[in-house]
């Protein structure tokens, strides 16, 4: 019996090493099928109640709408949204909307009629058909509606040098005009609320007003518009009248209206496609807005500042020289460019390559296209210098294909000038699209500043990028830009070795969408890009 006892207690460890195995495998096969069947039992889960709506997201859109984006809930068949006015996730009182049965296909769904400058509280729950047991929590989320806008663009035939002729739809009501600069007000009528129409007067020629239609405080429209020259300042010149020698006559500081039609500028040739000279401040402006005078030609600056305002300059016939070019030394105050058309200009738009200090340069509000840039830079300095470089709010479009946008040559005899560039909220489509060995900014004058921010590219594949000069600004404002389709300035594309100096690391890459950029129509579609306001303000309105 001992004997036997011994025997079983000898081989005892073995056999608990052998029903330790046996064991183990039978805790592993029976782990296996457990976790075989708990992914099963997660597959078919079913919660006693729904979840609440996640990632809720409140965006206006078209100024009064909101648009409400949330991730759909498993077994929901439904949604409702509750809508509450001045108020920020309170929730309390009557809600201003109910909104029921909206559908998982609905999403995003995108709540109107309400009013503007409010402040509104959005709720949404998640519905099972046939199951109140299993209606959700709700989720919250606000939003502030921008200012409507019922007020109607102004009309050319509704300004005049001292007045202006407001429109809206008739019987929207409105109680208040505000018009700025001067804080000039109107009170609407009731005789104005019915007809949709209303005549403010005491205004200044040649001045740029926003108009503000109100109603207990809240704006319902707004409206930027320009008041007409006044000619009793200025020197009237029609089509068919000699610009160059109007021009070469007029004294310093003379503002030509020109009126609607061509205005060539004689050569040995033809009527057309010559230049002229200024060599004393002018300023030439358009007399209607709605029909502008186009000048087919040249403008060749000497020591003098050139103000162009609301006038189409065409370069179709021209001898191949750049829009506007400086041809003598000295000093120029400003060239500014203000609401125009500039097109078919075969070198570039601006030719520096005088010993001339410019102390700015300002395009503001213009569309630019089918400037070739064959044997020069779009905007190109060489032997002179400016001072501050604006570009803002500004399409350019079949531009400068196998060059640089903007040059500027280390100009020795100008070593004090710290050439400030800023770009702003511009549209570039197909500018830099050739795949050449060229780049957005070529600028070498030392202490540079470039500010580059709120633009949208597209098409743009020089192989240089933004820059790859040590001299250009090696930490420049990049903010807020969109591009589509573009290489180099996002990141270095494949194969190329260019060492380039900076990317926009921090800029989007997504379709605006244009609306028809072969016709000339950069409207954005883009939702997103709505949203942020980028790109040149006209097409995003």
């Amino acid at each position: 019996m001992k004997s036997n006892i011994k025997q079983f207690t000898s081989s005892l460890p073995s056999l608990l090493r052998g029903c330790g195995r046996l064991l183990m495998l039978g805790l592993v096969t029976l782990a296996l099928a457990s976790c075989g069947d708990v992914a099963d039992e997660i597959t078919s889960i079913a919660f006693g109640r729904n979840f609440s709506p996640t990632d809720l997201e409140a965006r206006v859109v078209n100024r009064t709408n909101v648009r409400l984006t949330w991730t759909p809930v498993a077994h929901a068949t439904s949604y409702n949204i509750e809508v509450f006015a001045n108020d920020s996730l309170t929730f309390q009182g009557t809600p201003e909307k109910t909104i029921t049965g909206i559908t998982n296909d609905q999403i995003p769904y995108t709540v109107t009629g309400l009013y503007g400058q409010t402040q509104y509280s959005f709720r949404v729950q998640a519905l099972t058909e046939g199951d109140e047991s299993r209606t959700s929590k709700w989720s919250g989320a606000y939003a502030k509606t921008e200012s409507e806008q019922i007020l109607f663009n102004v009309a050319d035939d509704d300004i005049t040098a001292t007045t202006v002729t407001l429109r809206w739809p008739a019987g929207q009501e409105a109680d208040l005009i505000t018009l700025n600069p001067g804080g000039i007000t109107h009170a609407v009528t009731a005789a104005e609320v019915a007809a949709g129409v209303a005549t403010v007067t005491g205004l200044q020629p040649e001045t740029t007003y926003t108009a503000i239609l109100s109603r207990q405080g809240k704006t319902r429209g707004k409206a930027e518009f320009t008041t007409a020259i006044d000619l009793g300042g200025a020197t009237a010149v029609y089509p068919g009248d000699d610009l160059a020698a109007i021009v070469a006559a007029a004294p310093n500081g003379t503002t030509l209206a020109l009126f609607p039609g061509e205005y060539g500028i004689k050569t040995d040739e033809a009527d057309f496609g010559g230049s002229f000279t200024v060599d004393k401040n002018l300023s030439i402006k358009s007399v209607r807005a709605a029909d502008r005078a186009v000048i087919k030609g040249r403008i060749k600056i000497d020591n003098a500042s050139l103000d162009l305002y609301q006038v189409v300059m065409d370069g179709q016939g021209t001898d191949g020289g750049q829009c506007f070019d400086f041809v003598a030394d000295g000093a120029v105050d400003h060239l500014t460019i203000e609401d125009c058309e500039i097109r078919n200009y075969t070198k570039g738009f601006y030719y520096i390559n005088k010993a001339v200090k410019v102390n700015s340069i300002t395009i503001n509000n213009c569309l630019i296209h089918d400037i070739e840039c064959s044997g020069g830079d779009f905007l190109d300095s060489r032997k002179g210098v400016f001072q501050t470089l604006t570009v803002t709010n500004s399409t350019i479009y079949n531009s400068a294909k196998e060059r640089d946008v903007v040059r500027m040559d280390n100009v020795g005899d100008f070593a004090d000038v710290k050439p400030v560039i800023k770009v702003d909220h511009c549209t570039f489509a197909n500018v830099g699209s050739g795949g050449a060995n060229y780049r957005f900014f070529y600028v070498r004058h030392a202490d540079n500043k470039i500010t580059f921010t709120n633009n949208i590219v597209t098409d743009f594949c020089n192989k240089r990028g933004f820059a790859n000069q040590k001299q250009t600004d090696p930490s420049p404002k990049l903010e807020n830009n969109y591009y589509w389709n573009t290489q180099n300035l996002l990141s270095l594309a494949d194969g190329n070795t260019e060492a380039i100096t900076w990317f926009d690391t921090a800029g989007k890459e997504a379709d605006p969408q244009f609306k028809n950029a072969a016709a000339g129509d950069f409207t954005v579609g883009n939702e997103d890009m709505r949203y942020y306001g980028v790109g040149d303000p006209r097409w995003t309105k």
